[in-house]
């Protein structure tokens, strides 16, 4: 079942990224971790996407996410602030929250190819369903562009979540990750 929702989503954000101006594809994998994104951007500077991430780490858990952001992006720099909905499926506890969060890299002045940052979003439990309390998502990454449509990237993240029947923040997924981004 799980699969056939994350297949599901994964056409359906396909679908959105077409619509858009500006897309990019994003895939990721790690020692016990997939994630898949895709990002439109629907008009100049609103960026509409969303996500999977299937997780192995200590439990079975599956976290789907859709996002509206505002984005910047310049040859020095790439930014993104916005809002998150997040949606837990684990073997702890079910729910979701909308959360803020943002992106933002650098690109090397000696090194234009190369870009550094992270990301990170944060739901809390004013406005959380079901089982979740607060749930977020960091990471850090180190980007080189191959082609001018293609990053490779070394990253790492965590993603974690409390749970009501659960004590304490859960880590879902951490550590290293290697993933390539298409730009359209």
């Amino acid at each position: 079942m799980k699969s056939t929702l994350t297949l599901l989503a994964g056409i359906a954000l396909l679908g959105a990224g077409g619509l858009a101006q500006a897309a990019s594809l994003d895939l990721n994998l790690g020692p016990d971790a997939v994630q898949f994104e895709a990002a439109g951007e629907v008009v100049d500077g609103i960026s509409l996407g969303g996500g999977v991430v299937h997780s192995e780490y200590r439990e079975d858990a599956t976290v789907f996410n859709a996002q509206l952001m505002g984005t910047n992006h310049t040859r020095d720099r790439e930014v993104g602030v916005g809002a998150r909905w997040t949606q837990y499926d684990t073997d702890v506890g079910k729910g979701g929250g909308l959360g803020l969060g943002g992106y933002g890299y650098v690109y090397l002045p000696n090194l234009p190819e190369v870009s550094l940052g992270g990301y990170g979003f944060y739901t809390p439990s004013v406005v959380s369903t079901r089982d979740l309390e607060d749930g977020y998502e960091i990471g850090l990454r180190a980007r080189y562009a191959f082609a001018p449509n293609v990053d490779g990237y070394l990253g790492l993240r965590q993603l974690g979540a409390d749970f009501d029947n659960d004590s304490g923040t859960r880590t879902l997924d951490r550590g290293a990750q290697v993933g390539v981004r298409l730009r359209f």
